[in-house]
């Protein structure tokens, strides 16, 4: 048993599971594709979940792969132990209706037996109560001893989440040895101590649940082998816990290295050093799978990662940003096994900067006002909690964390029930582990073969409809109402990577369908839903004929959408990444990382550079080949997504090279022209640009002609002299402007002076009020400054009205003010007397009233109220 890198123990075991005729699979990305129940993967088996529930055919059936992986339920307690993290990796070995216990048993007790060379006598197996034939496999078979196989209840050794497959369970315990037990004699796996530790799970899916509690039998069993990269490290490495791991404990060493701080000196730094590095390698890996810092759902999740990790880099006494130094040593200690992340490490490190400078923006006022909060004691409300949140970027654990370090807790359902109300729905609070079921969204199309598309070379062909969905249910035949049908072949285009789907007919003998909207399944087979005028059944000969013209400005759209993402990455830099986007036939909407708006000069050369591209009239060419190939060409992936051995490239020149299976135009000349009609931000360090071609180009270069013209007749120039006429126009409005503010201001002047003719004295303050008709705000304002520069000794509560609304100025002059006159508490008073509020500063102020019948009330109240005030 030999001292074992984590980089190593991870390829040994591929390798080993790869000489065993095992397909080995990259990790798929964090994000789950196609399974809305799970916000981030977080097992092993959980991308391929529709392997073994028979939705999808897998590419063999032997798999083996290191799946990275996020658990959050517990995230308030990373870093206060060394047990608990967010991002682990996960080795597996998988059969989908393959082999089963005698091989998926003897290969782990031989890779960790004589691969890894572990001693036999420090390994336990483990066994379900009832799992006689899994017993007699260990002791038979294997030769374990049967004081060295422990059979363990349902709770511990059977796998089921809900109905669907489920199965018995082998796990394998390693002996760490009595320092680490409890001291009972019958002290085995099993115990509650910290002496036997599992390293291994295979989980035997033999049986259906059904659901009321009884199980059949599967007709195809599966193994789903699950094993910690990390925990298995420990072991390797004779370490206590994963931060002890060498490549782990690297980025560990730099937290310190940047904060002065010793690793086990002070078990409060400790926390500090342990949450930094556990979510700088979760957070780099997040970011390089496409999930970008937001309010809601994963977006949610990687910021309160980020936010958390900031907020004990201050605890350590490190004001500087230096997130992204981190993330630099978790590319270097992780480039080895996922490539990707050194490829992507511009776009995590600006991800990274631009969130930990926009919570150093408000963190300090946020701090401050939660050590506020934090006088009283007790429990801190859900109101004052979420306006932490909603106001300073506070994510709730966050809050939570720096109560309870002040032995405070905080009103969680009145925080919750806020985000309710305001988003509708709290995707930030949802449990990962929830989506373990075996549920699914897709209709079922039970021994449909897969559809064959040939969109991309033929606008129409000839097809066979193998099945009718109408009302939900599968059916034989229909007429006359809105059905759903598959076909053996088709021409039309499903709805993907942004692109819409095509419309069109399909046209049977006595029939015609006109499709509104095309799906295709997880398992490649593609719904065309429409209206059906006449009848069809199951097995009719029909033709499948989509919209040209739609189909022409759909593809001009999406090679634009190519251009315009390499124009912007030669702009603004290869931080650049696609983020989202929407193809139609009447615009294009491409969303992208970048961290700043764009500058009117950077839209222009953007703009200039794809019309540049598509005036040259260079060739499109659109190929399939391998992956590896591709690479080699250069091609961009969508950001976060993960392709399988062949794909499709479609490249415009040198100019644009990119994995797509969309729709293009063969020639760039045939985009027309392009034209961005809009640009902003959608999200932090995520902006939209809003794009028209072709048809769409022509549509609104006659919208801006209409208005130029109509604009032109409006000011009674000519077309070509508009710009002129407008500035000319402008500059005269501003003069008058700048006249009737004189006017206003000597208006409100003479005003003024009559206002003190009857002011009331109290002491040394004079006390004077006064309403006025047909007197705007400003102007009222005006003559409250007026009066109060040049009168060092007065308290003015001025009215306007207007309609039925009232409008209150009052002005003490610094004098009042120092003899406890205050503005704002008694504008406020006057203004409650007339059914309004307001309030301001002690020397001015405004407030509004709504009764204008008890204004004449209210100004006479001025007096008494400055009495009182004064007295004070």
């Amino acid at each position: 048993m030999q001292w074992t890198s984590l980089n190593d123990l991870r390829e040994k075991y591929l390798s080993f599971f790869e000489s065993k005729g095992h397909l080995r699979l990259e990790s798929f990305p964090l994000v789950p594709k196609g399974d809305k129940s799970l916000l981030l993967i977080n097992s092993g088996m959980a991308p391929m979940k529709k392997y073994f529930t028979g939705e999808v055919t897998p590419p063999k059936t032997r798999v083996t792969t290191c799946q990275k992986c996020i658990r959050t339920p517990d995230l308030e307690r990373v870093g206060h132990t060394a047990r608990h993290g967010t991002y682990f990796e996960m080795l597996g070995n998988f059969s989908f209706g393959d082999y089963f216990k005698h091989e998926a048993i003897a290969w782990a007790w031989e890779f960790l037996t004589k691969v890894l060379e572990i001693p036999s006598d420090l390994l336990w197996p483990s066994v379900y109560e009832e799992d006689d034939e899994a017993y007699a496999i260990w002791r038979d078979e294997i030769g374990v001893r049967e004081d060295h196989i422990v059979r363990l209840g349902k709770e511990d050794n059977f796998w089921e989440h809900g109905t669907g497959p489920c199965g018995p369970c082998s796990e394998i315990y390693f002996d760490r040895g009595e320092k680490y037990g409890c001291g009972k004699a019958d002290c085995r796996p099993g115990c509650d101590c910290d002496r036997y530790m599992e390293i291994w799970n295979n989980v035997f899916s033999q049986f259906n649940n059904m659901g009321d509690g009884t199980y059949t039998e599967l007709e195809h069993k599966n193994i789903d082998t699950g094993m910690g990269l990390e925990r298995l490290a420990c072991v390797m490495q004779g370490v206590d816990n994963m931060f002890e791991v060498d490549s782990i404990k690297n980025t560990l060493n730099e937290v310190c290295r940047i904060s002065g701080k010793a690793y086990g000196a002070d078990e409060s730094t400790d926390i500090s050093i342990r949450a930094i590095t556990d979510h700088a390698r979760a957070a780099t890996f997040m970011i390089s799978d496409g999930i970008i810092p937001s309010n809601e759902g994963r977006g949610y999740v990687l910021r309160r990662l980020l936010r958390r990790a900031a907020r004990h880099g201050r605890l350590l006494g490190i004001n500087d940003r230096f997130l992204t130094v981190i993330a630099d040593s978790v590319i270097a200690e992780n480039k080895a096994g996922y490539p990707e992340i050194f490829e992507k490490r511009e776009i995590i490190k600006k991800v990274i900067l631009s969130e930990e400078e926009s919570f150093a923006k408000t963190i300090d006022q946020g701090l401050g006002i939660l050590n506020d909060l934090m006088k009283s004691g007790g429990t801190l409300s859900g109101e004052d909690a979420f306006k932490l949140y909603d106001t300073y970027g506070f994510p709730l654990d966050l809050t939570k964390d720096i109560l309870s370090e002040h032995g405070m807790d905080v009103d969680e359902e009145g925080f919750n029930a806020l985000m309710l109300k305001q988003r509708e729905l709290a995707r930030s609070s949802r449990k990962a582990e929830d989506g373990e079921s075996w549920s699914s969204n897709d209709l079922s199309f039970e021994g449909i073969a897969k559809t064959d598309f040939l969109g991309y070379t033929v606008d129409a062909c000839e097809a066979k409809i193998l099945d009718i969905v109408s009302g939900g249910e599968h059916v034989s035949s229909a007429q006359d109402e809105n059905v759903t049908v598959v076909l053996d072949k088709t021409a039309f285009y499903a709805e993907s990577g942004g692109q819409v789907a095509d419309t069109g007919k399909i046209i049977a003998q006595d029939a015609e369908i006109c499709v509104s909207d095309v799906k295709k399944n997880s398992s490649g087979i593609f719904m065309h839903t429409g209206k059906l005028s006449g009848k069809i059944a199951v097995g009719d000969s029909v033709r499948a004929e989509i919209d040209v013209q739609r189909r022409n400005e759909i593809r001009a759209n999406h090679t634009a959408a190519h251009l315009l993402q390499a124009a912007l990455r030669e702009t603004l830099g290869n931080h650049v990444e696609q983020a989202g986007q929407l193809v139609n036939e009447k615009e294009l909407r491409f969303d992208f990382t970048h961290f700043s708006a764009l500058t009117a000069e950077e839209i222009a050369k953007v703009e200039n550079r794809v019309n540049g591209v598509i005036l040259s009239g260079i060739e499109v060419l659109s190929r399939e080949m391998p992956i590896e190939e591709a690479k080699k060409l250069g091609a961009m992936a969508l950001f976060g997504e993960k392709y399988g051995d062949v794909v499709r490239v479609v490249s415009a020149g040198d100019f644009s090279v990119e994995f797509c299976g969309g729709t293009h135009v063969d020639n760039a000349a045939k985009i027309g022209l392009f034209k961005i009609t809009s640009e902003t931000g959608i999200a932090a360090g995520v902006r939209r640009i809003t794009a028209v071609t072709g048809a769409g180009f022509l549509k609104l270069f006659g919208e801006y002609e209409v208005l130029i013209k109509e604009t032109a007749d409006a000011l009674k120039c000519s077309f070509f002299d508009v710009a002129q006429k407008a500035e000319s126009t402008a500059a005269a409005v501003k003069e008058s402007q700048k006249q009737l503010d004189a006017l206003s201001a000597r208006i409100a002047a003479g005003k003024a002076d009559s206002v003190l003719d009857n002011a009331a004295k109290i002491g040394d303050i004079r006390v004077a009020t006064a309403a006025f008709d047909n007197t705007g705000a400003d102007e009222l304002r005006k003559m409250a400054d007026s009066l109060r520069d040049k009168n060092d000794d007065i308290v003015l509560v001025l009215a306007a009205k207007g309609g039925d609304k009232i409008t209150f100025v009052a002005a003490a002059s610094k004098k009042a003010v120092e003899a406890g006159v205050h503005a704002g508490n008694l504008v406020r008073s006057v203004a409650e007397m007339t059914g309004g509020k307001g309030g301001g500063k002690p020397d001015m102020a405004m407030a509004g009233g709504k009764d204008v019948s008890k204004l004449a009330g209210a100004l006479e109240s001025v007096k008494n109220t400055v009495e009182q005030m004064i007295k004070k």
